[in-house]
């Protein structure tokens, strides 16, 4: 069962990854189009995309350092 534990968390860590690039993508473009029309709201919009690319981020860190040692779901956070 542990393997496919491993399994399943190594596609979610890779689907966060997918993620976190695509925010970044996302934040890309606000930043370009904030300096293009001096935009206050698409820099407000970049730095939540930003935020969030860190968060999932550190997510798919969770996930990846929980396959290499820890017991995932045997915390107190959980």
């Amino acid at each position: 069962m542990r393997a496919m534990d491993e399994t399943a968390s190594e596609r979610l860590r890779a689907a966060l990854e997918d993620i976190a690039e695509e925010l970044a993508d996302m934040g890309r473009a606000r930043l370009s189009e904030a300096v293009r029309t001096d935009s206050t709201a698409a820099v407000a919009a970049e730095r939540r995309l930003s935020r969030a690319r860190r968060a999932v981020l550190k997510a798919a860190a969770l996930l990846r350092d929980g396959a290499e040692g820890d017991d995932l779901g045997d915390g107190p956070d959980d």
